[in-house]
């Protein structure tokens, strides 16, 4: 019996340690190449409500796009290792004092480890995973990776994933060629695109969306948030980037 045991024991911590490697392998991998499938996605199709998406590099991503996000969902994102430890803090405090509430604090880091290694539930061990992937993703793939896979893998409408297949779906043009105020809509869905729609336009996104447009226009200029975001690098902000030579930026 204690052979047994010992084989056992043995067996669980290679099993372990050969998971451990396969993991931070594929971790370094998404660094250069698109998660093939996550969890989230392969749910949507098998619960019936579709998988469409296409994913695109950084180049092809209207700069507002990142910037609407990040406007919408963490406009921390440049400065932190990917917690933002106050709000986490306020979350608790929250969650302590209105017990039925759902209330979220998570990060766009966070986001993207949970939607392209994890599934989705509220449970202390996916949290404690999310932890790690989080950590991970911060060392390895850097803000301007994190944020080139969050426009790609998070759901942005009912079955659809990333910010091509949105453009696409709700504006009939491609990631690349998003505007100021479309990018905003589609931001202002992700606290729960399945019921915040944006065609048609649903109550919660018709308030949000200016907000979220005024939060951009807040954040235009700020050097470090302008360095992590997509479309065709340059030092100048997403405004005059978009501004024809001798015009001034459209609003």
């Amino acid at each position: 019996m204690k052979n047994f045991f010992v084989r056992v024991w043995r067996f669980c911590k290679r099993l372990f340690l050969i998971l451990f490697i396969l993991q931070l392998v594929y971790i370094i991998i998404l660094k250069w190449i698109n998660p093939p499938i996550t969890l989230t996605q392969l749910g949507s199709f098998l619960s019936g409500n579709g998988l469409t998406r296409d994913y695109v590099a950084a180049d092809k991503i209207s700069p507002y796009a990142g910037l609407a996000v990040i406007a919408s969902e963490d406009q921390l994102f440049p400065d932190h290792n990917g917690f933002d430890w106050k709000s986490i803090q306020k979350a608790i405090e929250k969650k302590q004092k209105k017990k039925n509430r759902i209330v979220g604090a998570s990060t766009i880091s966070q986001q993207v480890a949970k939607n392209v290694f994890l599934w989705q539930d509220r449970s202390w061990f996916r949290k404690g995973m999310e932890m790690y992937f989080t950590f991970m993703i911060e060392w390895v793939w850097g803000k301007e990776r994190i944020l080139e896979v969050y426009l790609n893998v998070i759901e942005m409408g009912k079955g659809i994933f990333g910010i091509e297949a949105a453009a696409q779906h709700y504006f009939k043009k491609s990631a690349a060629r998003l505007g100021r105020s479309e990018a905003a809509m589609i931001a202002s869905a992700l606290p729960n695109p399945v019921r915040y729609t944006i065609k048609p336009l649903s109550r919660f996104v018709s308030v949000r969306y200016p907000w979220v447009l005024l939060q951009m226009k807040n954040l235009d200029g700020d050097a470090d948030i302008i360095k992590v975001l997509p479309g065709k690098k340059t030092k100048k902000s997403p405004s005059q980037q978009s501004a024809a030579p001798g015009k001034p930026a459209s609003k």
